[in-house]
């Protein structure tokens, strides 16, 4: 190989040498340069869900009604009356601080939509009683009434007969769906607060479990003619843009019970909006509608 020729091959392997040489120290140069321009923030979602304080009040806000207020806490609209003492459910103002629980934290009263069996043996204890006005308080009178007691104990415990709030409530609900229909939006907390379901004009709405109606009108924006159901202390279920609405306020329902027909009220086409809601929160349906 003559010398030209190898000055040549060395120029190349030189050039090879070098071109490597700089991007090995260029690399971490465009790493560090491209990394912030890589790193975006996740969106935030803002929980928009009304609060109240550790003493159950919550501050009126702009575009805010009694309302929408009562459906965002689980409550009654007539309990908020009631309880903050308004003359007026229409007019409250932007800052107006409004208990929306209970006062002293007892719970409503429970939803009873069958009346409670009485104990069979609730009045034998009375033919006892003459006994014990007609004679003196003696030892030997102590002695003749003291066989009754035991007749007297089951009738005490009236406890059991009463209805029990809390997470039994919801064990013992049962659901099922409140109309046929495609499922045509999913719950997503934040976005959509229950399930849309197609169908068309006229089509049954019946009540998703028993329960007491607490609300029947079309008096919060968004929802058209709407029916709330409450079934528990913690549990209610919303069904929006009805055509028509078949009960009232105050009514006890059984579960498949019709309570309205689909429309498309304060919606753009025919569909049931359905809402489950747990301590006034929205919460996914499909946790206690059955797998259809």
């Amino acid at each position: 190989m003559t010398q030209a020729p190898r000055f040549a091959l060395l120029t190349i392997i030189i050039g090879l040498v070098a071109g490597c040489s700089t991007t090995t120290r260029q690399a971490p140069v465009v790493e560090r340069g491209t990394a912030p321009v890589q790193t975006r923030p996740a969106p935030v979602r803002v929980d928009d869900t009304p609060k109240h304080d550790e003493r159950g009040m919550y501050t009126v806000r702009k575009g805010d009604t009694l309302l929408r207020i009562a459906f965002d806490f689980g409550q009654n609209y007539r309990d908020l009356v009631d309880w903050n003492k308004l003359a007026n459910p229409d007019d409250i103002k932007v800052g107006q601080v409004l208990r929306v629980s209970p006062p002293g934290g007892e719970r409503t009263a429970n939803v009873q939509t069958q009346p409670i069996p009485m104990p069979p043996a609730a009045s034998a204890p009375r033919k006892t009683e003459p006994r014990v006005d007609k004679k003196p308080a003696t030892e030997t009178t102590v002695a003749d009434t003291r066989p009754s007691v035991p007749a007297v104990t089951p009738v005490v415990p009236a406890a059991p007969a009463a209805p029990v709030a809390g997470a039994s409530d919801e064990a013992r609900l049962s659901w099922m769906w409140p109309s046929e229909g495609r499922v045509i939006a999913t719950f997503d907390d934040g976005r959509n607060k229950g399930l849309d379901i197609a169908g068309r004009a006229g089509q049954p709405v019946v009540a998703a479990g028993s329960g007491k109606v607490m609300y029947a009108g079309s008096g919060i924006r968004g929802y058209g003619n709407l029916v709330i159901v409450k079934h528990s202390n913690s549990l209610l279920s919303a069904y929006a843009h009805n055509r028509k609405i078949v009960v009232k306020e105050g009514d006890n329902v059984a579960k498949g019970q019709l309570i309205a027909e689909m429309g498309d009220s304060d919606a753009d086409l025919v569909k049931l909006h359905f809402e489950i809601r747990q301590q006034g929160k929205p919460v996914d349906p499909t946790r206690f509608l059955p797998v259809r």
